[in-house]
């Protein structure tokens, strides 16, 4: 397998006065990115709602209404990033989105776009206190891992990637890529994605990309503080670094933070490593009690 660069996104909110304003500041990212070589971009969880700011200042206030008054943007937004993807011929992530299924309830869902215009979507599967108590998002559909041509590919949205059997079904799935989109709103929250993101990366053998959110919009219900640096991880294991941490931004400072991946060192740390937990995870009790995934192809 050819190795390919990975930039994940320490992306900053800010307030456009106009959806062409957004378009052209995402645009330029992409554009920066597929400068530094990049081949998959990944951008944070809930940067969506960064659309809110083109709403009243009576409905930016209100957490429940802005989700709805998204919806009307939500095609565009999606179209915007699949263009993006064609147009630069990269993969993206985009931003999640708080995606309407069916009435009034809500799933926060991240779209993957290939570069032919291909787009799968995973929604998040564990809902964070704030989303089932305060904000009524729910858990959306099914686990899934992607087939790209850069091989196959998880996403686990920010507190998904606290919960191992997740990971673990997309990596016997044959994902030996998981990305993380975050949004924490205080350093605790920030650090127990990232411990997450370790974690996973160690125990599945596995690369792990984080890309958070940072900044402040101090008018937003949502993501009024946003917290982080993006980050890319491997097992701590021969020929990884001895931490596991390959790239990492400077906290809270806008940035792409790049790496060049080889998925083909998962499959050799998987035989060669000092210690192989992917293949010793089935040795523990309850070791088969893993979620279903469905496959997603992206390369037809």
């Amino acid at each position: 397998m050819s190795g390919f660069i990975v930039a994940a996104a320490q992306f900053p909110v800010f307030e456009p006065r106009s959806l062409d304003e957004y378009e052209a500041t995402l645009r330029a990212w992409v554009k920066d990115a597929k400068t530094q070589g990049a081949e998959l971009l990944v951008f944070p969880e809930y940067a969506a709602l960064i659309l809110t700011a083109l709403f009243s200042a009576e409905l930016r206030a209100d957490l429940h209404g802005q989700v709805l008054a998204l919806q009307g943007l939500r095609d565009e937004y999606r179209d915007l990033h699949r263009r993006l993807a064609q147009e630069h011929r990269v993969h993206i992530v985009a931003g999640s989105f708080p995606w309407r299924v069916e009435g009034e309830r809500i799933v926060n869902r991240a779209h993957i776009f290939a570069p032919d215009g291909a787009l799968g979507f995973q929604d998040k599967r564990m809902m964070t206190r704030f989303e089932r108590e305060s904000w009524n998002v729910n858990s959306g559909e099914a686990l899934r891992v992607f087939e790209t041509r850069l091989g196959r590919i998880g996403i686990d949205i920010c507190y998904d990637s606290e919960f191992p059997l997740l990971a673990r079904a997309q990596a016997e799935a044959g994902a030996m890529l998981l990305l993380v989109p975050s949004c924490t709103d205080t350093r605790a929250g920030y650090e127990r994605v990232r411990i997450g993101c370790r974690a996973r990366a160690l125990e599945n053998q596995v690369y792990v990309v984080q890309a958070p959110l940072i900044g402040e919009l101090t008018w937003s219900p949502a993501i009024d503080v946003n917290v982080g640096c993006a980050a890319v991880f491997g097992p701590p294991d021969r020929g990884f670094p001895e931490d596991g941490v390959i790239a990492q931004g400077q906290y809270n400072r806008p940035a792409w933070v790049c790496a060049t991946l080889d998925l083909g060192e998962v499959e050799r740390v998987r035989r060669e490593g000092q210690v192989r937990p992917f293949a010793h995870w089935v040795e523990q009790d309850g070791a088969s009690a893993l979620p279903a995934v469905e496959l997603v192809d992206l390369t037809t």
